[in-house]
């Protein structure tokens, strides 16, 4: 799968009356994240996916709305993530289990599951962009960091749909949206981002320091960010050959 234009669209609250729907159904292929749909939203967060990249805890939430998230007359890809406890292929991995019984109902369906190996080597390079081991530093990788990183194996370009700057949270005048745009009431974004990168016990995602590597990428790499409209400091310059393998 090669993609010279891709948009990224996140399920941030920022998209919601936003009118991008029509800019990202332009676009070749359209990538999204977890079960966040489409029907309803169209006009903020357009109609088209090529691409969902789904974590394992949220392979229920994706069965249940299968007719509308798992549409394969679209011929959309499916990639699922997740512990090597949930992809194994024993009888006790819940994810492959899963997506057996799907392929048996849809075999149609175009659905992929990122291996042990290839979860390691997202860990490495989480650890190399940000000197934190990401097991000691007790965090998940997000989805959004997965889909990023696919994308930009897959794309020549990326344009990212709802996704703030990581110094954002801390402006004390940033407006309040919902971490979901299809969560209205839900909790608010920066108070999820914050409390995650603050957090010591349980498992977190750290949104903010991925964002700061995301800012990076996109002063060496075709990344662009709308809806908020912003950019890093610093020119970008396309080297190609330096994107990270994984």
């Amino acid at each position: 799968m090669h993609c010279k234009d891709c948009a990224l669209v996140t399920s941030s609250g920022h998209l919601l009356r936003s009118q991008q729907g029509p800019h990202i159904d332009q676009t070749e292929c359209v990538i999204r994240m977890n079960d966040a749909p489409t029907r309803g939203y169209g006009l903020d967060v357009g109609n088209r996916t090529s691409l969902r990249v789904i974590a394992h805890s949220s392979i229920q939430r994706i069965l249940r709305n299968r007719h509308d998230l798992l549409n394969v007359s679209q011929g959309t890809v499916f990639i699922f993530w997740g512990p090597s406890s949930y992809m194994r292929r024993d009888g006790k991995g819940q994810v492959y289990n899963n997506l057996q019984l799907l392929s048996q109902v849809l075999p149609r369906l175009k659905a992929f599951m990122i291996t042990r190996h290839k979860m390691l080597q997202f860990d490495e390079l989480f650890k190399q962009e940000t000197g934190k081991d990401r097991k000691i530093s007790n965090t998940w990788l997000s989805t959004g960091w997965f889909t990023m990183t696919i994308a930009l194996e897959l794309c020549d370009r990326i344009d990212v749909y709802g996704m703030v700057p990581p110094d954002f949270c801390r402006d004390p005048k940033h407006p309040s949206v919902p971490y979901h745009y299809y969560e209205p009431s839900g909790p608010d974004e920066c108070t999820m981002y914050l409390s995650h990168e603050r957090g010591r016990k349980g498992s977190h995602h750290r949104f903010i320091t991925e964002k700061r590597v995301f800012k990076n990428w996109a002063r060496t790499f075709n990344i662009h960010f709308f809806q908020p409209d912003w950019k890093p400091e610093s020119p970008a310059v396309n080297h190609a050959e330096d994107k990270p393998v994984f």
